[in-house]
């Protein structure tokens, strides 16, 4: 039996769809939630984390981070794994956007349909009313416009190029969206062969070479094809012989990898460079200073030290930043206008007891010092600092955090 990939928008009668299919065949249903947890599991990082890939919304320290593409990659590899089972799969949700090499005996099918035929079967459903409904049509299909763009490159979510079926459901209804769907999956294209059973095992030798190359801090393309691995450069590369000499370091001695080609993607040639992650360094580093062109030129000389920092400008933002965004350690100056820092260094403490916050000020007094160490800063310096001093005492916060 062939595997069925449902990918959908909100208020599309997907849910009625796959309730029906599932009642009439034999399938195992995965859901984007069950890959989560499996991604998760994988790579040793939170749920939660995980399932923030998702949101059309990437966290202001990604570009340090990469905790996105990672897990993107994990994501990708829970997804080959489960391809890999002999009970056929109905997977649901984004994850099926991922599957990144052609596997025939998968069946893509989008559901979808015009703003008005959803926003009746929101209103019927669950009776909301249309500008409400709206406001939800429009957040999801966001997410889903961003995810599809970061991982397919299209920048439709709903173009047929993607898919095999893409199904209007309020138009056709649930009836004849079940029986144009179970139809497909009874044709000889789509039945399980060995060749397309050695495409999930090239799938899955992909994936599990994306994910090691991405938890040693490279972010390239990778498609396989029996035991040929392709690794795609997306970004500028000064030095791109080193760059390929440490890819093929990494990926040849992975079982099941026989040759290994480095290319260039088709994003090579953009303004970007390459810059590969160390993730024993700090990556997720807030910066808040109201002195905006102080704290602009430190991030700068920081990031010439492969610490990676995002930066803001007043205590506010800088709460915002810590609800949203989680970062492991922040630099934080004491005067500031509104929320200063000392309220700032008190409110994160009392939240988000695990970060570590250095002060760093040109104002303070021996009484503030007393203060902000009472309240559990992890280390008090005085403007102007040395560079190398800053970013040591940075490193030891960070280690204390993942000792933590």
């Amino acid at each position: 039996m062939s595997d069925l990939f449902i990918f959908s928008g909100l208020f599309c009668q997907a849910d009625a769809i796959i309730k029906r299919l599932l009642d009439d065949i034999d399938f195992r249903l995965v859901t984007d939630s069950d890959l989560v947890a499996d991604a998760a599991a994988l790579g040793g990082m939170s749920e939660s984390a995980v399932a923030k890939a998702f949101s059309h919304k990437t966290s202001i320290f990604n570009k340090f981070s990469r905790e996105k593409e990672r897990a993107v990659s994990w994501l990708r590899l829970a997804l080959a794994r489960k391809l890999a089972e002999e009970h056929p799969l109905l997977v649901s949700g984004m994850v099926t956007q991922l599957l990144s090499q052609e596997i025939s005996h998968v069946l893509k099918v989008c559901i979808i349909d015009d703003l008005p035929k959803r926003l009746e079967i929101a209103r019927n459903e669950s009776g909301l009313s249309a500008n409400l409904a709206g406001k939800e049509i429009l957040h999801t299909d966001e997410d889903r416009t961003v995810w599809v763009r970061e991982v397919t490159g299209s920048n439709d979510p709903w173009s047929a190029s993607l898919y095999d079926m893409v199904i209007p459901a309020g138009k056709t209804g649930v009836d004849e969206s079940v029986a144009l769907i179970t139809e497909q999956l009874r044709n000889a294209a789509v039945e399980v062969t060995d060749a397309s059973k050695q495409a999930v095992q090239n799938f899955i030798l992909a994936a599990r070479v994306e994910t090691e190359l991405v938890s040693t801090g490279h972010n390239v393309s990778v498609t396989a094809e029996n035991g040929k691995v392709n690794l795609a450069i997306n970004k500028k590369v000064l030095m791109i012989e080193r760059l390929e000499k440490e890819l093929r370091e990494i990926t040849e001695p992975i079982e099941g990898v026989k040759e290994v080609e480095v290319t260039v993607g088709k994003e090579f040639y953009e303004a970007d460079i390459y810059r590969r992650v160390d993730f024993e360094l700090p990556s997720r580093v807030l910066l808040v200073d109201d002195e905006r062109e102080f704290v602009k030129t430190l991030s700068e000389r920081l990031l010439l030290r492969d610490l990676g920092s995002a930066v803001v400008f007043d205590g506010e933002s800088a709460l915002s930043v810590v609800e949203d965004d989680e970062p492991e350690v922040m630099i934080l100056d004491l005067k500031m206008p509104g929320i200063d820092g000392i309220e700032v260094l008190r409110r994160v403490k009392s939240t988000s007891p695990k970060m570590e916050i250095i002060i760093l000020t040109g104002h303070g007094s021996d009484e503030d010092r007393k203060t902000c160490m009472e309240l559990g800063a992890f280390a008090y310096l005085n403007k102007p600092v040395d560079i190398d001093v800053l970013s040591n005492t940075l490193k030891e916060a960070y280690a204390k955090v993942r000792n933590s």
